[in-house]
């Protein structure tokens, strides 16, 4: 034994790598969690202060939203640092600091796993897989219609946002997975966002620019979630593979034809695309030219079907949104005249919408969204309401919910995995002190269940409630900043937000130092160097009229200093006699030989200057002989 003491007391306690304190679940979120309405409103008059994003939930009638206190059956008070919600216990009776990260989600059984893998598309509610087939249409619709123990509860206890985009953001998409997440924005780029892959940081792994100088409208996945499809301001729609590489674009039509079923494609800016949601190589897009067109994505220089709506009117009118319905048997396309029509995909069928409901709103539609079970239909537009609209009559809405503002005709409406609920955001107005908000409906009671502050001075565009996740994305944004709003809660949601949030950023170590190596190129050497630039010393000799030899400027006047004027004449006499026509000058235009040889006769009869001076002494010239022979000759 005390061989062994010694021996254990050479050696130290422990080997190998230090392991890491434990970091609990409550803390990791601590960060992240938004500030109840009792304390927001107790700790400042302003319940959406300027200063940063806005984390207080406004809660119309708050027993609705399990895992408040009223809900969960409590006396209302408040526990770690304002969370909304009964103490969470820890899972399986462990303490909180052993264990760190989000809870597990429970396992989901074999056959439903498999199910899932099969199927094409993103999944539907679960309400609808549980129901049995002996249940008459009647029972289903009130089941459908009443939340059950499993519905979704808000999670609203956690916030985080993915930065990046300079302008607001206008496009989203979530892979059915819920791993990665598209955003578009009016900067004209698109960012790609891997859970998996980030940390605390929350920064995107690729970055895109479609189509310069044109904005980002619309992004959607395809159903195997391998492609997505990018519609931007442009007459092109671009294909896209998981990771951002570009797989090709659309064609675009000939502008110069006048019926838009005989071009190849649009003509101008896209305004909304979507993805075939049960064909993966069909997807839909609308345009400013007042069509609609189904593609092939295998074939990029022709599309498959063009639709032109029914117009009152005989002018090409723009249509704003399109989508399809759950089963991709459907279509349904909102025009600017404020008319909303649904064609039914069947052999044989054309332009004539099989559902055509006039003058549906009073302004442009920026939203359309089929329910699963494909009897309810929701349009979101710019003249502030949601209206819910029953499939099987059409006259009229069921619901109209009004005074929510919207200032981008990309704003939407989605449904919550159960789809008991009824989501849509809501834009800044220009005095409105509320700011951006995220309202939620009830289907069954119509009636609005709760609101959400996002953001202080930001607008909420798009939105979506992802049904793996649990979480609530909301994008906002205006003229300067934009961004996506991601809402969770750590007790109810799965992965996503909840893996990237516990991830410390990596910490830079000795072996990431690198010496920076000392490039020498061949101008900085003095053997290499090119001479200095003589730019400069040019110009000044230009600058110099002697150096330059610059012409002098004519004279203006009769002319002085020897220098000819630029009148037609010295005096006014020649200037006169020359413009009547009596002096003419016409020694330009002789042989200056025939001019001299003209007065011989006249100078041998009568010489004036040299003749008389050799008159006496030589009278008559005496020239040189000549001693070329030719001369001689002649």
């Amino acid at each position: 034994m005390e061989e062994d003491e010694a021996m254990r007391a050479m050696f130290p306690m422990s080997f190998g790598k230090k392991t890491k304190s434990s970091i609990s679940s409550s803390s990791v979120h601590s960060a992240t969690r938004r500030v109840s309405a009792d304390s927001a409103m107790a700790s400042s008059s302003d319940p959406f202060p300027s200063s940063s994003y806005s984390r207080l939930t406004r809660l119309e009638n708050p027993n609705f939203i399990a895992g408040s206190s009223k809900a969960a059956g409590g006396d209302g008070e408040e526990d770690d640092g304002g969370v909304i919600g009964p103490p969470r216990p820890s899972p399986d009776g462990e303490e909180d600091g052993a264990m760190i990260g989000p809870p597990r989600p429970p396992p989901a059984p074999e056959e439903e796993e498999e199910d899932e893998e099969a199927m094409i598309g993103p999944p539907g509610p679960p309400r609808r897989a549980e129901r049995a087939d002996s249940e008459s249409s009647e029972d289903s619709d009130e089941e459908s219609m009443h939340p059950g123990e499993d519905s979704f509860r808000l999670p609203l206890s956690n916030e985080i946002v993915l930065k990046g985009h300079t302008r607001v953001v206008t496009a989203l998409a979530i892979d059915h997975s819920g791993s990665r997440v598209l955003s578009g924005s009016f900067d004209y780029t698109v960012r790609m966002y891997d859970f998996q892959g980030m940390n605390s940081k929350l920064q995107s792994f690729r970055q895109i620019e479609p189509s310069e100088g044109h904005q980002v409208r619309s992004l959607s996945w395809s159903p195997t979630c391998d492609r997505f499809l990018c519609v931007t301001g442009s007459a092109q729609a671009k294909i896209y593979d998981r990771d951002g590489l570009s797989l090709g674009e659309f064609i675009k039509g000939d502008m110069y034809i006048r019926d838009l079923k005989h071009t190849k494609g649009h003509i101008t800016g896209l305004t909304c695309g979507e993805w075939n949601p049960k064909e993966k190589e069909t997807i839909l897009t609308s345009s400013e030219d007042g069509s609609l067109r189904i593609w092939d994505v295998s074939d990029f220089q022709s599309q498959k079907q063009v639709v032109k709506p029914k117009l009152s009117r005989p002018i090409r009118t723009a249509v704003t949104s399109c989508a399809w319905d759950f089963e991709g048997k459907r279509i349904v396309g909102g025009v600017g005249d404020g008319s909303i029509q649904i064609w039914a995909l069947k052999p044989g069928w054309g332009s004539r919408p099989d559902i055509h409901i006039e003058k549906a709103h009073h302004d442009d539609i920026t939203g359309l969204k089929f329910s699963t079970d494909g009897r309810i239909l929701l349009s979101r537009s710019m003249d502030a309401t949601l209206k819910v609209w029953d499939l099987r009559q059409m006259k009229s809405p069921v619901k109209v919910f009004d005074d929510l503002p919207n200032n981008y005709p990309q704003t939407n409406a989605a449904f919550s995995p159960d789809e008991q609920l009824i989501l849509t955001g809501t834009s800044v107005e220009k005095n409105g002190t509320s700011g951006g908000l995220l309202f939620f409906f009830s289907r069954r009671k119509l009636e609005l269940e709760s609101r959400v502050g996002i953001s202080p001075q930001l607008s909420v565009v798009r939105c979506a409630w992802h049904p793996k996740l649990n979480q609530v994305f909301a994008t906002v944004g205006d003229k300067k900043e934009g961004g996506t709003h991601v809402l969770y809660d750590p007790e109810v949601s799965k992965r996503g937000a909840l893996v990237c949030v516990g991830r410390a950023p990596r910490k830079v170590s000795v072996d990431d130092y690198q010496v920076q190596p000392v490039v020498h190129n061949p101008h900085a050497l003095p053997l290499f160097r090119d001479q200095p630039s003589r730019k400069r010393q040019r110009e000044k000799i230009l600058k110099d009229p002697i150096k330059s030899h610059k012409p002098e400027l004519p004279v203006t006047g009769p002319g002085f200093g020897g220098r000819v004027g630029t009148t037609k004449g010295s005096l006014l006499t020649q200037y006169l006699l020359k413009q009547g026509g009596l002096l003419k000058e016409t020694w330009m235009d002789e042989d200056p030989r025939e001019a001299i040889l003209k007065y011989a006769d006249l100078a041998a009869k009568d010489p004036k200057f040299i003749a008389p001076a050799y008159q006496k002494t030589q009278p008559e010239p005496v020239f040189a002989k000549s001693d070329s022979d030719e001369e001689e000759e002649k």
